[in-house]
């Protein structure tokens, strides 16, 4: 196996791993799995979801982020690879069966520039010497030029700008070296200008640290929404922060996985449920609740009184029933031309699987649901 075989390899995968896992690039590595193989992480792809190489052409970095674990002057191993021997050691990786993609990324060295000339290289290298065709997320260094920023585009099937903070404010908080507008925000409408130009089909997406800067979970969901509407982005992660030994917020509590979830749950209302800010339950603090998801606390708020009968409801209203996800409103909207909706069983049998859910706030007709099936959600 190809860790076993290259003993030096496996020790560089394994520091790297545990660098890369700051990286949104998909799901945490299995627990399971070897110490060396934690540089793999999930995407879901339409094809399901496949596992790929999470890389850092070096964990050296010139820049001083106050949360980050490879942050300049922090101790720590510092390991670095060529372009070459990354290429080389996915495509053994690939070969062996072991991952389905890569993410490139890296720490930055002799500037933005120069790192993103050692990315493209990199991922040159596996499109055209390894002849690989597959899955390819290329990170997009802070200051990389026009003409980079296209060329990453045109190798890789998704793009990230990580902008870390909402606004310029909070992101001298957590990384003072950054500049929020000219290195970072510019770039994510090159991405939006140069996928529009040419039709590219690389996808673009960002990261948010939460809870580090004294953000608020609305600042960030507006920022959110206007990317997504503004400039067609794929997806925002948001990751909880996470104190780091050694570093100046090492003394800061660490955000509750909690919120990060909630987060995760309002922004995906509004990047596929059609959902506005505004709509949003937030708290007078600017946050989430916490004990239940946006979706129903909304409709606690709104519905509970008011319920929408699913024989008239338009598809925006219900989108916004606890339960109901894009796919099960255009089952029911499918489904009542061909005739009358009655009970929570009808929704069952076209295919709406947590009925219990939206019974509290929905009508058959102008009637409430059996009252023996209608289960007040849980949070």
């Amino acid at each position: 196996m190809l860790i076993k075989a290259q003993p030096e390899l496996s020790e560089k995968l394994a520091l790297m791993g545990n660098a890369a896992r700051h990286e949104p690039a998909g799901d945490a590595p299995d627990e399971q799995l070897d110490k060396a193989m934690h540089c793999i992480a999930y995407v879901a792809t339409p094809q399901g979801r496949k596992p790929i190489l999470k890389a850092l052409l070096t964990s050296h970095c010139e820049r001083s982020c106050h949360y980050c674990p490879f942050r300049a002057g922090r101790p720590m191993r510092r390991v670095s690879f060529t372009p070459d021997e990354l290429a080389a050691a996915f495509d053994a990786m690939h070969r062996a069966g072991l991952v389905q993609g890569i993410f490139i990324s890296s720490g930055i060295l002799n500037g933005g520039v120069a790192i993103q000339d050692k990315i493209l290289a990199t991922a040159d290298i596996i499109r055209h010497k390894h002849k690989y065709a597959g899955y390819m997320h290329i990170k997009i260094m802070p200051g990389a030029e026009y003409d980079q920023v296209r060329r990453a585009m045109q190798l890789g099937d998704r793009v990230s700008v990580n902008l870390e903070a909402p606004s310029a404010k909070h992101l001298q908080k957590l990384a003072p070296q950054k500049n929020f507008h000219s290195e970072l925000t510019k770039r994510l409408a090159w991405t939006y200008e140069i996928r529009a130009r040419e039709g590219l089909r690389a996808g673009t997406v960002t990261q948010f640290v939460v809870g580090a800067a004294d953000e608020t979970d609305l600042e960030l969901l507006e920022l959110s929404a206007r990317l997504y509407r503004q400039l067609g982005l794929r997806r925002v992660y948001f990751s909880a922060f996470e104190p780091i030994p050694n570093t100046p917020l090492e003394g800061r509590s660490p955000t509750p996985p909690i919120r990060e979830r909630r987060l995760y749950q309002a922004g995906f209302l509004l990047r596929d449920y059609g959902w506005d800010v505004e709509e949003l339950p937030f708290a007078p603090d600017g946050n989430l609740r916490t004990d239940v998801d946006p979706k129903l606390a909304w409709a606690l708020e709104n519905l509970a009184e008011a319920p929408v009968d699913v024989m008239k409801a338009s598809r925006r209203e219900l989108l916004h029933v606890p339960g109901i996800g894009p796919k099960g409103a255009d089952a029911i909207i499918k489904a009542r031309k061909l005739g009358p909706l009655r009970s929570l069983e009808d929704l069952r049998a076209i295919g709406i699987r947590n009925v219990r859910r939206a019974a509290p706030f929905i009508l058959f007709g102008g009637r409430r649901p059996d009252r023996q099936l209608t289960l007040f959600p849980a949070g």
